[in-house]
């Protein structure tokens, strides 16, 4: 693999790490624990291996939109008020994902285009 994909992969573990934080707080199933850590994985390796000509940002957004919508239907047919925090939660830490993929991902091109 790729330095770039391994740490969009790195990036995403620590993004699922953080998101835990408050719903082991707030005791919530395992089944649900799991997924959105799996979920931030996912965006990590696809942020990665994505060339959409766009600001890595909004990437990152889009591409966490995208693989948390399945879950919003499930989420806000349980309790639609949690799907606020959700979102805020999605878009918070997609943007970082993005912003620090990109911070990484510029220094590898500006080292290989030097050598």
């Amino acid at each position: 693999m790729k330095k770039n994909t391994l740490f969009g992969i790195g990036l995403g573990i620590i993004a699922g790490l953080f998101d835990l934080i408050p719903m082991i707080i707030q005791d919530l199933s395992w089944n649900a624990n799991l997924s959105a850590f799996s979920m931030w994985v996912v965006v990590g390796f696809l942020v990665s291996v994505t060339q959409i000509q766009i600001h890595e940002v909004l990437k990152a957004i889009l591409i966490a939109f995208l693989v948390l919508l399945p879950n919003l239907f499930i989420i806000g047919a349980q309790d639609p008020v949690s799907l606020i925090p959700v979102a805020v939660m999605t878009l918070f830490l997609s943007s970082l994902l993005g912003f620090f993929y990109q911070k990484v991902a510029d220094n590898t091109d500006s080292q290989s285009k030097n050598r």
